[in-house]
């Protein structure tokens, strides 16, 4: 792809929230150092436990990095590179995850298209899995299993959802948007980006001509995992900007009793309780999730600010 002046002038941090990065970062960092477009990296290291600290302070002197002493979660992780990147005048942040890389010419490639197509709040890759053989799963289901070829008219494909493995944003959103709720530790935050994106009018969308490899491993979600999931959905419910209040009671405060019947009938006592539990933690913190969600709604960079950080989330 050709670059324009303008766009040889833009400047893009990519993001890497890291727990034992290890297995991944030569991968990782590599397709970075190979990307034809220049970006700055800072790896955000949420306090881990193998070498990775070690290797990227003695062999990566090249990107920065940031050793927090807990581990913060992802959003409330990239929350920290999002406000470099706004201290540091850059114009696109790149969410990149740990155990994924990109094609040399994705970046590039994703510049030109945010200038050609400003309405587009979050860019991303066709997602592949980790042996860049086939689509990921998840990636699969959120654009319907097919995949649509890109054409001169029209390179960018909107979808409704994508998950936070490759996110590139224009610095012009996350003045808007804001960053991570810290209302979420891990899983649910990129959920509720997006519906923040979208209150704002923005799209959502992947360029077909530009592939990264996602090397998370499929394998069957175990049933206590997929409680927590559905807890945290119940979450991203009633923390939606776009949803009305009754979408939140039904689909965020009264779903988890469905579940819960359902367990009882089946006497399953402790998932019952499970989804009991989980209704009145909802309930009981409706107030305090309403208030920041209606922060969401001022026009403000909220979740940035340090006073943000002090606020805890509904689920570790």
């Amino acid at each position: 792809m050709t670059f324009s002046a303008e766009n040889k002038r833009s400047r893009v941090l990519t993001i890497i929230v890291s727990y034992n990065f290890e297995p991944w970062i030569e991968r990782c960092l590599g397709s970075l150092e190979r990307s034809h477009y220049p970006t700055d990296v800072v790896v955000v290291d949420n306090a881990s436990t193998d070498c990775t600290v070690e290797i990227l302070a003695e062999k990566y002197r090249w990107i920065r990095l940031v050793r927090s002493q807990r581990n913060l979660g992802f959003g409330q992780a990239n929350n920290l590179g999002m406000q470099m990147a706004l201290d540091g005048n850059y114009d696109y942040v790149f969410l990149l995850n740990q155990d994924a890389w990109i094609d040399p010419d994705a970046i590039g490639t994703w510049v030109e298209l945010s200038c050609r197509y400003p309405d587009y709040g979050v860019i991303s890759p066709v997602h592949l899995n980790g042996t860049g053989e086939c689509l990921d799963s998840s990636f699969a289901r959120y654009i319907g299993g097919k995949l649509p070829v890109s054409s001169k008219k029209s390179p960018l494909v909107e979808v409704p959802f994508v998950n936070a493995a490759f996110w590139f944003i224009p610095v012009t959103v996350l003045r808007r948007v804001g960053g991570f709720s810290p209302l979420f530790f891990h899983y649910g935050e990129d959920v509720d980006y997006i519906h923040r994106v979208r209150f704002y009018g923005y799209r959502v969308g992947y360029a077909p001509q530009t592939t990264g490899c996602h090397d998370r491993q499929d394998r069957p979600t175990p049933r206590d995992m997929q409680m927590k999931l559905d807890r945290i959905y119940y979450l991203t419910v009633i923390a939606d900007v776009n949803s009305s209040l009754f979408g939140r009671l039904w689909g965020g405060i009264l779903a988890p009793w469905k579940p819960a019947l359902q367990a009882w009938l089946r006497g399953r006592w402790g998932e019952a309780r499970f989804y009991a539990a989980a209704s009145g933690r909802l309930l009981s913190r409706y107030c305090y999730i309403a208030t920041l969600r209606n922060g969401c709604k001022r026009g403000l960079p909220v979740f940035l600010e340090s006073v943000y950080s002090k606020i805890k989330p509904i689920w570790n």
